[in-house]
Parts: C-alpha cells; sequence; structure tokens
C-alpha cells in the first residue's frame, strides 16, 4: 500500500483558492436548505394525515428504494457523461417535481406523496453518484481531503439550519410553503452550478446503447470484487442506512409526534431533533478528520470508533426520560453516523480510479438506499406494535457490535487497497 502523504490544505484556503469548488459548494448549499425543508414538510404531512408509523417508514422506504433501483444507471451516466451536466439536469427536474407536493390535501391524496417522492429520490440517485465522482476533477490532491470534510459539514450544516427552519415554517404556517420554498432553491442551485468552470476527465465512448451501459455496469462489480478493500469500505454505508438511518429516521419522527409534540404534528420538536442530528454530523468528522489528518490507517480506526459512539446515542435516546436526553443521543448518533460516512467517502476518493469512481459510488448509494429503505419499513411496523421506540432503539444499538466487530478484524488482518490519488490532478480552478 501507498504510504506517501500529500500535504493538505485549510478549508479557507481552498475556498480562497479554488474557484470550481466555491461555485459547487455554493449550489450545495442553496439546495440542501430547500432539501431538509422537504424533509421536515413530507413527514409532517404524511403523520398529520395518517397518523401512523408504518405510514412514515413507508415514506422512507420510498426515499431509499427509488434511487437503489436507478443505482445501475447512474453509475454508468456518471462515469459517462459530463458530470456537471448531470449535476445540472437532475437538479431542474427535482425543482418542477416538488411543487406537485402541493397538490396533497386530503388522506385520499396521500399516494401522491409516495409517487412524487419516488421520482425526486431516483433523480436524487443520479445526482449523488456525478456530484462525489466530480470532487477529485476539481480539487488537487493536497484540497480533496478539505473539500470532502467541507461538503460533509455542510451538508450537517444545512441539515441543523434547514431542519429547524423546516420545522418551524411548517408548525408555524403550515407544510406547502416548504415545498414551494424547496422548489426555488434547486433552480437557485442551477444557476450557480452553471458557472462553474469544469472539463469532463472522462474518456468519450462511442458505443452509449444500453447494452454497453450494462456492460459497464458489470465491469464496475468486478472491480469491486477484485478490491475487496474497497468493497468493504463500500459497506459502511450499507451499514450506517441499517442499523442508524433507517432506525432513527422513522423512529424521531415517532417521538417527536406521540412524545414530545411541539407545533402541528410536532414538526417543530422534529425539527429540533434534526438539528441535534446535523449537529453531531457536522461536528464529528471534522474531528474525525483532525485527528486521522486523512492518513488511511487513522481513518479506518476513527470508522470503527463511530460505530461505538452511535451506538451510546441510540441507548441514551432509548430512555425517552426528557426531551433534552432525547437530543443528546440524536447529537451522538450524528457524530456516530456522520464520521462513517465522511471518512468511508474520503478512502474511496483516495483509492478509487477516476474511470471506476461514478459506478463504485453508485454501487455504495445503492448499498446504503437498500439498507435504509429495509429498515425504515420493517422500523415503522416495530414501532407500532410491542416494542415500542425503546425496544427498537435498544436492539439496533446491540446490532452495532457486529459492524464494528467484522471492521475491526478487517483493519487487523485485511490488506488495503493502493493510494491512487496522486494520480488525478484537479482538471478545473
Amino acid at each position: 500500500m501507498a504510504v506517501a502523504q500529500v500535504k493538505t490544505v485549510g478549508y479557507l484556503e481552498l475556498l480562497r483558492n479554488n474557484k470550481a469548488f466555491r461555485y459547487l459548494w455554493s449550489g450545495q448549499i442553496v439546495s440542501l436548505l430547500g432539501d431538509w425543508f422537504n424533509l421536515i414538510a413530507s413527514a409532517s404531512l404524511i403523520a398529520a394525515l395518517t397518523q401512523s408509523g408504518a405510514a412514515i417508514g413507508g415514506l422512507f422506504v420510498v426515499r431509499m428504494l427509488a434511487p437503489f433501483l436507478m443505482s445501475p444507471f447512474a453509475g454508468v451516466l456518471a462515469d459517462r457523461y459530463n458530470r456537471k451536466y448531470i449535476v445540472m439536469a437532475t437538479d431542474i427536474s427535482r425543482g418542477f417535481i416538488v411543487l406537485g407536493f402541493l397538490f396533497v390535501r386530503e388522506p385520499e391524496h396521500v399516494w401522491l406523496v409516495y409517487v412524487l417522492t419516488a421520482i425526486q429520490s431516483a433523480l436524487q440517485g443520479v445526482f449523488f453518484p456525478a456530484w462525489n465522482s466530480m470532487l477529485p476533477d476539481i480539487a488537487k490532491p493536497e484540497e480533496l481531503g478539505a473539500a470532502n470534510a467541507l461538503s460533509s459539514a455542510t451538508w450537517s450544516v444545512m441539515l441543523a439550519f434547514g431542519a429547524a427552519m423546516g420545522g418551524i415554517v411548517s408548525g408555524l404556517v403550515g407544510v406547502y410553503p416548504a415545498f414551494v420554498l424547496d422548489g426555488i432553491t434547486f433552480f437557485i442551485s442551477v444557476a450557480i452550478i452553471a458557472r462553474m468552470p469544469y472539463t469532463s476527465s472522462l474518456e468519450s465512448n462511442s458505443d452509449t446503447s444500453v447494452l454497453a451501459g450494462l456492460r459497464q455496469y458489470v465491469d464496475g462489480l468486478r472491480y469491486l470484487r477484485q478490491h475487496l478493500d474497497t468493497f468493504a469500505i463500500t459497506l459502511h454505508k450499507g451499514m450506517v442506512g441499517i442499523l442508524i438511518v433507517g432506525v432513527f429516521q422513522v423512529v424521531q419522527v415517532t417521538i417527536a409526534e406521540r412524545y414530545f409534540t411541539i407545533g402541528e404534528g410536532g414538526s417543530i420538536s422534529l425539527g429540533i431533533i434534526y438539528v441535534a442530528v446535523g449537529l453531531g454530523t457536522g461536528i464529528g468528522p471534522i474531528l474525525g478528520r483532525w485527528w486521522a489528518k486523512d492518513q488511511d490507517a487513522k481513518l479506518r480506526i476513527a470508522i470503527a470508533t463511530s460505530y461505538l459512539c452511535a451506538m451510546v446515542g441510540f441507548f441514551i435516546t432509548a430512555t425517552l426520560s426528557s426531551f433534552e436526553i432525547v437530543l443528546i443521543g440524536a447529537f451522538l448518533r450524528g457524530i456516530g453516523g456522520g464520521t462513517i460516512w465522511v471518512l468511508g467517502t474520503q478512502l474511496l476518493l483516495q483509492i478509487v480510479p477516476n474511470q471506476v469512481r461514478g459506478r463504485v459510488f453508485s454501487t455504495e448509494f445503492a448499498f446504503y438506499t437498500i439498507m435504509t429503505a429495509t429498515s425504515s419499513g420493517t422500523v415503522g411496523v416495530m414501532v407500532d406494535g410491542s416494542l415500542g421506540v425503546t425496544g427498537v432503539l435498544i436492539i439496533s444499538a446491540i446490532v452495532m457490535v457486529v459492524p464494528f466487530i467484522l471492521w475491526t478484524l478487517w483493519i487487523m488482518y485485511g490488506k488495503p487497497d493502493e493510494i491512487v490519488l496522486d494520480e488525478q490532478p484537479a482538471l478545473a480552478q
């Protein structure tokens, strides 16, 4: 394994010197603000119209299952076409789709929430592999760690801020203004990213047939089979999905609606819980990267310990002793899950070659979405049953020991893939 380390740059230096990243980052800020407004509003709308944990779980199943079904196409698209144009096209499409939520007014309209969410989430499944794959194209090797961490921290900050604002708006004036704002932010994001200097580094492929695309996707799966370390890293987001995100995103809606209700349908308390999670997902990766300094071995150790942090957060939340205690548990859950997510992405950015990067990220996202969908659907039913919120959280926390042990054993005895980051110069500044 390559052991040479590149000199890393700071966050302000990155923003000051890399024009392309500034535009991409600015578009991300605007788009994510609307995303979290939409999530709070749609979850609150489902809860208010159905009063059902299973229905809430179903919403999150749809949010995750649609990107999974798109993953074979998303990865090929990201490795075949200009990634900037893919990002812009998906944002424009999502901007129109979310305005359709305005037509959901009665319980018999709930089906439309699921249909629109499926389309929006499928487009998101195309967006993320292209967006992640673009980072090494616009960031130099010494900038990549800061770019990944800053983008992830921005996701977390906007989760906290957007969820809080979404909860307040939904709780005070209703959910529909949140949907309007979400649509507008997508269009603003496109206008910003359109100005980003970017040149695709992908080799042109004259064969654009469906069969050729299928062959490309199979080639990506073959790459993972031949690189077990990369495959093991891609599984982390699946573990986050099935044990952390899929469980908590259903449970927190139930906690807000049934136990600590503030605002219409608990929308304000739900927003506050998301703030706690968002703060955790922002602080955890930054602290983890500060300790690891983008060094391969330390990144792996930080991922292992993050499972334990999320486990503690689940146990604390399970007590339901007060809203403040729930927020502490949510914060620790955010630290654990966020650190696994960001540092896992950093490892992949360092070891996956450009020509297969989109397919690796789409496969990773597929693992995450199908696991989260499975978890959300199961948890939605379990919460309505005899286990309740406390039982679900305790069981999930105990099961987190499994990926912690397996990953620790891989750190000790597995063979890491070589770092290829130095082979990928930034193409646009």
